[in-house]
């Protein structure tokens, strides 16, 4: 059985032509993967109802710290106030399999604990790209 453990999954952005960086200041990162559903439902399946996956969606939701040194950070939270895309590579590891897309960021909410550091919660979500979703196989 091949495991992975959280902590050695990978984020990575780029923004526009640029070069795939790690994106390190990131945790409880959460890969979101849906599908809608048509009812294909007819005489033939014997009382049983039938469907059929339709339009596949993407979104990630990930926390960071709020460190506006970071320049991964900073690419983040100019995707959301700039309302541009930020490509995003979710991996199981350094060159393991994820999604790879263009995402627009739509959640950017910032906590303020009283003993903990202020961090971000961040929600993208696949978005209009010349560039379609894809699926990387790892090596």
């Amino acid at each position: 059985m091949a495991i992975k453990l959280g902590m050695e999954a990978v984020l990575k952005y780029k923004v526009g032509a640029g070069a795939w960086t790690e994106l390190k200041n990131v945790k409880d990162v959460t890969l979101n993967l849906e599908a809608g559903e048509a009812d294909v439902t007819t005489r033939a399946n014997a009382g049983w109802r039938a469907t059929v996956a339709t339009l596949k969606e993407g979104s990630v939701e990930f926390e960071m710290v709020w460190d506006t040194g970071d320049a991964g950070f900073t690419a983040i939270k100019n995707a959301f106030f700039n309302n541009t895309a930020i490509g995003l590579q979710i991996l199981d590891g350094a060159s393991g399999q994820g999604l790879q897309a263009d995402f627009s960021i739509t959640n950017f909410s910032r906590s303020e604990a009283l003993e903990e550091a202020i961090t971000v919660s961040v929600t993208a979500k696949v978005t209009y790209s010349a560039t379609a979703p894809s699926w990387l196989p790892g090596t």
